[in-house]
């Protein structure tokens, strides 16, 4: 078989290009001479292979040199806004950092205050946060560290439960979940009315939380987080663990639960629209010019919602502590619940009351505990909302320094 390679063929020195004879009349395509102008628009640069085109590994084919930028190009540019990735990420810590203690680190101070609600032959009210620390770390100290985190797995139940019940009501209803800015009374009653609701439905989850939180760690089982839905359903159905005749129907505790419900959420959310008008009235929005203006600005865009939510929860809470108090001992009487001894915390008490109903609870407590009475553990609720403040402060002294050295 003939081979149809030219003999002049020699590699890399091909004299194909150059000789008349082998060229075929075609001109030789070099990129040094001035006809390439016209080829770069369409010829593709070869991929850059290790050895080839005398590169060394790691270099590449010098490509196309881009103009150089006309003086003062670059000032006329128009500027990214500075750390906006660490604003995003910073306003997430933030939020989580105030969620967090909302429902994790004050759960010890809301499991001593439900313990002190209950507690009827408490002679210590508690209204001192001084003596409500004391009796906390005698139990933490008598029982373990598990003692005061007990029941924190049901309260997140109940928390789904409601969300879930709300989302689930306002798509089957014409209730509204939220309310516009041009409301009329028609849409407010409405948006109460699925409050109330959301409160009946998660009204038996809400108890067995109850149960849980306020149980002496040392005649409890290690529940799980499903035994919160397990007594709820068990205490529609009347099934489930054997209660006393002193429990009182769930349609007897209905009032004092919805009344609750739905006042917290009203107190809350008139102060937290009142705190906020107020913030940003007193501090409008500003145009950052320099960097700490900068740190201003997003300070102000971040923590006045912040702001306003602490004291929405804490005037709601404050204001309905007594309605509270009264609706936690209807809720746990003939459940057959033992609490820790809120006096010294080194012992356990039975829960023996015998109220009729919300009106039978308030006189009794009245008679026999004085108008204090609907105060215990009171001192539990400002250390939980100064550790809450002393939260906020801290992330805001860490975010302020994270944008100022960006």
């Amino acid at each position: 078989m003939t081979s149809r390679r030219p003999d002049s063929f020699d590699g890399l020195g091909y004299r194909g290009r150059d000789d008349p004879a082998y060229s075929g009349g075609y001109s030789g395509r070099s990129f040094n001479n001035s006809s390439s102008v016209d080829l770069q628009n369409w010829v593709t640069t070869p991929p850059d292979i290790p050895g080839s085109r005398n590169l060394h590994f790691g270099e590449r084919t010098p490509q196309f040199e881009a103009a150089p930028a006309a003086p003062g190009a670059e000032d006329a540019l128009p500027t990214a806004p500075p750390s906006e990735q660490l604003n995003r990420f910073a306003g997430f810590g933030i939020g989580l950092a105030s969620l967090f203690t909302e429902n994790v680190l004050a759960h010890p101070c809301i499991v001593f205050r439900r313990q002190c609600q209950v507690n009827y032959h408490a002679r210590c009210y508690h209204l001192s946060p001084l003596t409500a620390v004391s009796v906390m770390y005698n139990v933490t100290k008598s029982q373990g560290p598990k003692a005061l985190w007990k029941g924190m797995g049901s309260t997140f139940v109940v928390q789904g439960v409601t969300l879930g019940t709300e989302g689930i009501i306002s798509e089957c209803t014409p209730l509204p979940r939220e309310l516009s800015h041009k409301w009329n009374p028609k849409q407010v009653i409405g948006h109460l009315v699925l409050k109330g609701l959301t409160c009946v439905v998660a009204m038996p989850f809400y108890s067995a939380s109850l149960i849980e939180t306020v149980q002496s760690e040392i005649i409890r089982d290690n529940p799980s987080i499903l035994d919160c839905v397990k007594e709820g359903v068990g205490r529609v159905m009347g099934m489930g663990v054997p209660h006393s005749k002193r429990l009182l129907p769930l349609w007897g505790l209905m009032l004092p639960t919805v009344l609750h419900g739905v006042l917290h959420y009203v107190v809350s959310s008139t102060v937290q629209r009142l705190v906020l008008f107020l913030l940003r009235r007193k501090s409008p929005a500003k145009q950052p010019v320099d960097g700490s203006e900068t740190v201003q600005t997003m300070l102000d865009a971040y923590f006045p919602e912040l702001m306003a939510s602490f004291v929405a929860s804490l005037c709601a809470d404050v204001l309905l502590y007594p309605l509270e108090t009264v609706m936690h001992r209807l809720h746990i009487q003939g459940t057959r619940t033992i609490i820790d001894n809120t006096d010294l915390g080194f012992e356990v008490l039975p829960i023996n009351t015998q109220y009729e109903g919300i009106r039978d609870c308030v006189n009794v407590i009245r008679r026999e505990e004085g108008a204090l009475g609907f105060y215990k553990g009171f001192g539990s609720i400002v250390v939980q909302y100064s550790l809450h403040a002393a939260v906020l402060q801290i992330t805001k002294v860490i975010y302020s320094t994270l944008l100022q050295n960006a």
